[in-house]
């Protein structure tokens, strides 16, 4: 079903970088201002003014949190007697809440700077407490015109109050993602701005003078406060609710009631909640954001805040309300960062760098997987087992280990990283499980079948480079299935190997020799493999093919197959082998067939060209 939505973005000025705070002049003159306002606690106020110049008539350092509108009228009157004309508003959400307040009243132009993450300067939402109670209204007037983000200014922002403040700008961002206005752009911008917070906090934490991570945090927290685009929901309501009659700090009870919020949402809202885990890379997105606050040093309970239990009779949901002021970890899996560290840690002294990275990196996707499926210990024990069958039935003959390889996708993808990087050679495909060193050598002409039943196939083919010329004395192994879909090595009344074979290419890269047209076939069931694709209700076929191994000095290996066009299979090749480039007729031959082989009725041809590099 088609759904649709209306957006409406907000036309808000956005001035990013380092040092911006010297265009703000430039930005107030923009913005139609002579006569400024400026709102700014002392630590900020002399920097600003000293950019400003001339433009500032009267400065306002009395902002206090949920924007009181006592407060606002001192601001008011302040303003009207300096007869300003601009309001500058340098700070947190307080300061841009009582600039958006006198906006609302006056009209004025906003020039914002911000000090946190509170991302209230990118939206036209503006909160005001009375009389204890906080009242929310949006309105085009409220949006400030102007932002300078300045990343110099949030260096000195302490590790707590960041922690509090970023905190608050994922709210915004997750609580877009279920919005009943939610649209394509705002849950792109909400993902990548959930996704950045939770990459640069932890950095900004562990040294708060990292000014690549600030700045990070602070583009990602930008984009948190456009979400406020779409209307906000239980978080916001809860936390405005809180604050508004109980004086709660703001960014601290947003990041008491984030994951709480998030805990009950996963079922009010799975999907929503679902792409948050993905973007956080967790299983679970409540527990994760618990988790992240905890290793932060960030507050997780009301009662931290001061509030009284009883405080919270009457309010619904209470089972969130509870377990927010009792600070309990939402369900799910438990942080297990801190043991992946470590065994990662435990590698740190492998002397050789490329090793050190398969094995580091092997860890990490291993616990990342065993995290993200919540993997129980029975679910464990078969694994163990299945690679313990899985190596205990493997042989020189039989290569288990390579067929599961095969089955899971993971021979293709090395196949291609290794050997498919060249767009002038024979494409590349897997080699499969029933390679076997050393076959037998024979001339150009032989049949290989070794008077197997199967429809004659004659073979010519030639070996040139990239540049089309010929590669004389290239090696060439070739292997393939009987009509059956049997190889030799599973077959043990076979005298000696059939179907396999070794060549030399002639002073013209050319070889030629019979065999029969291969068909499709499953590949071992009888073991931990075939289990596996039978559990999974995978059929175990492959398309009808013949391996090619092509070796000559001065250029790379060619291992690859070639694919009977038209055969069955072949857009669901159990081991994802079949390469486009690798379909090739087979067609029905005419006239008498070259020595070799007694043929008695019909027969197929393979002229084919390999290139290699």
């Amino acid at each position: 079903m088609t759904r649709g939505f209306v957006h409406s973005p907000s036309s808000a000025r956005v001035v990013f970088g380092a040092g911006t705070v010297a265009e703000v002049a430039e930005e107030v003159r923009r913005a139609g201002g002579s006569r400024v306002l400026l709102l700014a606690r002392p630590r900020h106020a002399e920097l600003v003014a000293e950019a400003l110049g001339e433009l500032v008539v009267a400065q306002f350092d009395g902002a206090r949190m949920h924007t009181p509108v006592e407060v606002t009228a001192q601001a008011l009157d302040v303003l009207k007697s300096a007869a300003a004309d601009c309001v500058v508003a340098v700070g947190g959400g307080s300061t841009t809440g009582l600039a958006k307040a006198l906006a609302a009243r006056t009209g004025v132009p906003q020039v914002i700077l911000p000090t946190t993450y509170a991302g209230s300067e990118v939206t036209p939402v503006l909160g005001e407490t009375e009389n204890g109670v906080k009242t929310t209204r949006r309105s085009p007037d409220i949006l400030p015109g102007t932002v300078i983000y300045d990343v110099n200014l949030t260096l000195g922002l302490p590790v707590p109050t960041t922690v509090t403040s970023a905190i608050n700008a994922l709210a915004h961002a997750v609580e877009a993602l279920y919005s009943p206005e939610a649209n394509p752009q705002v849950n792109a911008v909400a993902l990548q701005a959930i996704r950045g917070i939770a990459h640069s906090l932890p950095l900004v934490a562990a040294d708060p003078s990292d000014v690549d991570a600030r700045a990070e945090l602070l583009e990602s927290a930008w984009l948190a406060g456009t979400c406020l685009s779409v209307s906000m929901g239980l978080h916001h309501k809860l936390c405005h609710l809180l604050g508004g009659q109980f004086d709660l700090p703001h960014s601290e009870t947003h990041t008491v009631m984030l994951p709480q919020v998030m805990a009950y949402m996963e079922k009010e809202a799975p999907a929503a909640l679902a792409r948050v885990a993905e973007a956080l890379d967790v299983p679970d997105a409540a527990a994760a954001v618990y988790d992240l606050v905890t290793s932060l040093g960030g507050p997780t309970s009301l009662r931290e805040l001061g509030l009284a239990e009883s405080s919270l009779d009457g309010i619904e949901p209470a089972s969130v309300l509870r377990a927010a002021w009792a600070g309990q970890r939402p369900e799910g899996a438990p942080d297990l960062s801190a043991l992946t560290a470590q065994v990662i840690g435990s590698f740190d002294n492998t002397p050789d760098p490329r090793l050190k990275r398969l094995l580091t990196d092997l860890v990490r996707h291993l616990h990342h997987f065993a995290v993200h499926t919540d993997l129980t210990e029975q679910e464990w024990l078969f694994a163990i087992d299945f690679l313990t069958r899985t190596g205990q039935i493997s042989d020189d003959k039989r290569k288990e280990f390579v067929l599961l390889s095969d089955t899971l996708g993971v021979s293709s993808i090395v196949d291609a990283l290794t050997n498919s990087r060249s767009p002038l050679t024979t494409p590349s495909a897997v080699l499969g499980p029933f390679y076997v060193e050393g076959p037998p050598a024979m001339e150009h002409g032989a049949d290989i079948s070794g008077g197997l039943d199967g429809e004659p196939l004659w073979v010519s083919t030639a070996i040139v480079d990239t540049e089309g010329k010929p590669v004389p004395g290239a090696v060439v192994d070739v292997w393939q299935a009987n009509k059956d879909g049997f190889y030799d090595v599973q077959l043990p009344e076979l005298d000696g190997p059939v179907l396999r074979a070794r060549f030399v290419a002639d002073d013209q890269g050319r070889l030629e020799f019979w065999t029969t047209l291969p068909k499709e076939y499953p590949v071992p069931e009888d073991g931990p493999v075939g289990q596996m694709l039978n559990g999974a209700n995978r059929h175990p076929y492959r398309a009808p093919h013949v391996h090619f191994m092509i070796m000559a000095p001065g250029h790379h290996r060619l291992v690859t197959q070639l694919f009977v066009k038209g055969g069955l299979y072949m857009d669901s090749d159990t081991v994802f082998g079949v390469k486009n480039g690798l379909i090739v007729d087979f067609p029905v031959a005419e006239g008498a067939p070259p020595a070799g082989r007694e043929v008695t009725g019909g027969w197929r041809r393979l002229d084919y060209t390999f290139r290699i590099g």
